[in-house]
């Protein structure tokens, strides 16, 4: 079966940098739109950061662009956040998603994405 597991989560200062990685298993890599979202207590799950199946094109939520990068090594079936600069509002539960879609107006919908990861917990101190 499909499998998303993701690691990195940890504690860090503000300002500081994390770098989370996802690992899939069980699907064909390539045919899939794989993101990262995250959820903090209370909020709704929201869009971080996508990546199209061929690396073509990489999509970011405003509150993170500049600051993260999504990446992808479809020879290993890993996705990765670097996180840099971060701060007091990024603290989250962060998961991994895949989806069949190549739509890519849809890739900040968590509806299109089929699979999901447990999550890596994130926290910054101030």
């Amino acid at each position: 079966q499909v499998q998303l597991v993701e690691s990195g989560g940890r504690l860090v200062q503000a300002g500081g940098s994390l770098t989370l990685s996802c690992a899939a298993s069980g699907l064909t890599f390539t045919r899939y739109t794989v993101a990262w979202f995250r959820q903090a207590p209370g909020k709704e799950r929201e869009f971080v950061a996508a990546i199209s199946r061929r690396m073509g094109s990489t999509f970011y939520a405003d509150s993170v662009k500049g600051r993260f990068t999504v990446s992808r090594d479809n020879t290993k079936n890993t996705l990765t956040l670097k996180m840099n600069s971060l701060k007091p509002e990024d603290p989250a539960v962060y998961c991994c998603a895949a989806s069949a879609t190549g739509i890519m107006s849809q890739v900040r919908a968590h509806s299109a994405y089929a699979y999901w990861g447990q999550g890596t917990q994130v926290t910054v101190s101030s």
